[in-house]
């Protein structure tokens, strides 16, 4: 889980900034409900009048006071009015609302006695300040005394609903605006962490060696990139606008709620430990699916990946319907775990909406008996009801995302699982360019000092004691049985691999010891199976050296013996290839291979099999125009054909990942067994008299 808010890290300023916003938007929002109060309360029951003191009273009104207070009191009362015009009214002094306040508790007892006896109402001897329903009758003296000055009170009544309304207004545009800042912002650090979590995950792969990809896995590698990205996106953003705004919201509910001196605040406390139960239970049940669905999205990419890649074999073989099968199977399991997740989930709305409501009936039955009692307002209710909402509300924002934090979590500890592992092929300290010591004119010669290899985790080895060099100007070709490790020893040379025993050397100097960079700078390698991408004949072989002009391009296609089929395009350099070269056979991808290879004009040039889907004739004047073109590079080729390394200056055989023979074609037909079974496996003695 703490993968999960390390990305939120960087962000911190901005975290802060959206609590504060939060923070005013709760308060905003608590502000609401007092105001439904004050319009039920005071500007429909009580007709707008807010204390006690009438603004405006006759003569006798404040005689019938003089009864029911000390002369004290009845002195400074008279003091705060004055009689207007000699009608016998007396209007009320100004006052600040501070001033109201203090005089509504002076006052209270002895104007509530009065508005009772006047009602014929008896009051206890022993009365509670706080009590509600004495407040009320003081409203109801000052609005009588009021209406007998000959105050419009209608007037009075609207003037205080406008205003309050005024005030809810004014609030909900606060809450409107605050909201949209705090969206914006959620939203710019949700897409942020995206990006930037894409960007860091695209660059750590990219260094991966092929040890690196064969542990995670490509279909693995896409739904961390993807759907594991997305979670931790989508996650952030709702932790920044419920997370952090449940707290804020809570704590300015329970402020309220206290504010509000309704005593019932039992029935909250119950409901809340009702929901977290309820999603404790939930959580049990839910969290064990959570922490597989992502490895079920991972196997059913494989699956996907898989079947779309081999799509034509499949249809040769007649297996659409048993991959079909396969599919369903990884579907099937993905949805069910999904449906289980989703109905537990959902199953959690109806429960939490029983309580929410179950809540509100609770709060107003109990109400209702103390507003017939006189202790309680329905105003009061209606806002302790909507306090309490929230409460209930912002644990149920708490509970929900404890629910989808989980699967965010073991998303996030995917993303920083490959975020922190580090390639096992990268430069060593002190590494050079290959440059350095040659003033920019490399050495292509390439040196294996007793070299051994193991993969990792592998129990024995697949090249042991490799032995030889191979020169500038010259063709060194290996051959072997399938398996016998001749992909593998090539890959030493750029470093897909490092060495297990030995060393290997280019132009004299350790490959660990050249960077990266530099040393695949200087090789120009074409892999086995010819992969292309997306764009046009000339981008592909723009690959090798992106300033390269039409000519050079043109150049090397001839060379590559691709002008015959490229002149046959419309467009020619420019037509366009489909993703993976699907709009070119197989034999036309080997040949941009070879001539993105060639542009590059490389001290080293690697052939792995690269010949093998070409025709003979083909073949032959690839390998004639390539020892014209490339007279001063390091040749080597991988080859299953002894007609393509015939006439190679030196010839390596591998037999179960050791050197069985090494010389020319003639030589190896008199010393080496393995390579004599493999010519004349493949050549006819007429042909292998003609060629030694």
């Amino acid at each position: 889980m703490k993968n999960l808010f390390k990305t939120l890290l960087p962000y911190k300023k901005t975290a802060l900034l959206v609590l504060l916003l939060m923070a005013g938007q709760a308060y905003c929002e608590m502000n609401l409900p007092q105001y439904t109060q004050n319009l039920i309360d005071t500007g429909i029951q009580n007709r707008g009048i807010e204390h006690i003191l009438p603004e405006a009273a006759t003569d006798n009104d404040l005689r019938m006071l003089k009864d029911y207070m000390t002369e004290e009191q009845f002195s400074e009362l008279s003091g705060l009015y004055e009689e207007k015009d000699g009608e016998q009214i007396f209007k009320r002094i100004a006052l600040d609302e501070e001033q109201l306040d203090y005089y509504d508790d002076y006052y209270l007892e002895p104007v509530a006695r009065c508005y009772a006896d006047s009602i014929g109402e008896q009051l206890p001897a022993d009365l509670d300040d706080s009590d509600q329903n004495l407040r009320a009758m003081g409203i109801q003296f000052a609005g009588n005394c009021d209406e007998n000055a000959g105050l419009d009170m209608l007037a009075v009544q609207n003037r205080y609903m406008w205003r309050i309304g005024g005030l809810m207004i004014l609030m909900s545009v606060i809450v409107m605006a605050f909201t949209t800042g705090i969206s914006f912002l959620a939203a710019r650090v949700g897409a942020s962490i995206g990006k930037d979590l894409r960007s860091r995950l695209f660059r750590n792969v990219m260094s991966f060696s092929t040890a690196e990809m064969t542990k995670f896995q490509t279909s693995s590698l896409i739904t961390r990139a993807t759907n594991d990205i997305q979670q931790v996106q989508m996650t952030s953003t709702m932790i920044l606008r419920m997370m952090l705004f449940a707290p804020c919201i809570c704590t300015w509910s329970i402020i309220k709620v206290y504010q509000t001196h309704a005593h019932m605040n039992f029935i909250v406390v119950t409901g809340v430990i009702a929901i977290l139960l309820m999603v404790a239970l939930l959580f049990r049940v839910a969290m064990p699916k959570f922490k597989i669905m992502q490895s079920l999205v991972d196997a059913l990419n494989a699956v996907s990946r898989e079947i779309l890649t081999g799509i034509q074999v499949i249809r040769a073989f007649g297996r659409e319907e048993t991959e079909e099968k396969r599919f369903d199977r990884a579907n099937k399991n993905l949805y069910r775990n999904q449906l289980f997740v989703n109905r537990t989930m959902i199953s959690m709305s109806p429960f939490l909406m029983i309580i929410m409501y179950g809540l509100s009936i609770w709060i107003t039955w109990v109400a209702a008996r103390r507003i017939d009692m006189g202790e309680l307002q329905v105003g009061t209710m209606t806002a302790f009801i909507a306090y309490s909402m929230e409460i209930v509300f912002s644990f149920l924002m708490i509970a929900s995302m404890a629910i989808f934090l989980p699967r965010a979590g073991v998303a996030a500890d995917r993303i920083y699982e490959v975020l922190g592992t580090e390639t096992s092929i990268s430069n060593k300290d002190g590494a050079e360019d290959i440059q350095a010591e040659n003033s920019g004119t490399p050495d292509g010669t390439v040196r294996f000092e007793h070299v051994s290899f193991m993969y990792p985790d592998a129990e024995e080895n697949v090249l042991t004691d490799i032995d030889f060099e191979a020169r500038p100007g010259e063709t060194t070709a290996i051959i072997g049985s399938t398996g016998c490790g001749k992909t593998t020893l090539i890959s030493l040379i750029p470093r897909f691999f490092d060495v297990t025993e030995g060393r290997v050397t280019v132009g004299g100097r350790d490959v660990r010891d050249i960077t990266l960079h530099s040393l695949r700078d200087e090789i120009g390698y074409v892999p086995q199976k010819g992969i292309l991408f997306s764009g046009t004949i000339g981008d592909n072989i723009r690959w090798g050296d992106e300033d390269a002009t039409d000519e050079q391009v043109l150049e090397a296609a001839v060379t590559a013996q691709a002008m015959e089929f490229i002149a046959e395009k419309a467009e020619g350099i420019n037509s366009e290839i489909s993703q993976g070269g699907a709009n070119v056979s197989g034999g036309q991808k080997q040949r941009l291979a070879i001539a993105r290879a060639l542009i590059k004009k490389p001290a080293i040039l690697i052939f792995d099999d690269s010949f093998s889907a070409l025709d003979m004739k083909t073949d032959i004047a690839l390998r004639r125009a390539l020892a014209e073109k490339t007279a001063d590079s390091t040749r080597i080729i991988v080859a299953q054909r002894v007609g393509t390394i015939l006439h190679a200056e030196q010839i390596i055989v591998l037999d179960d990942g050791k050197i069985a023979g090494k010389g020319t074609h003639s030589e190896l037909m008199k010393n080496c067994e393995v390579y004599r079974d493999i010519a004349r496996s493949q050549l006819s003695e007429i042909e292998l008299e003609a060629a030694g």
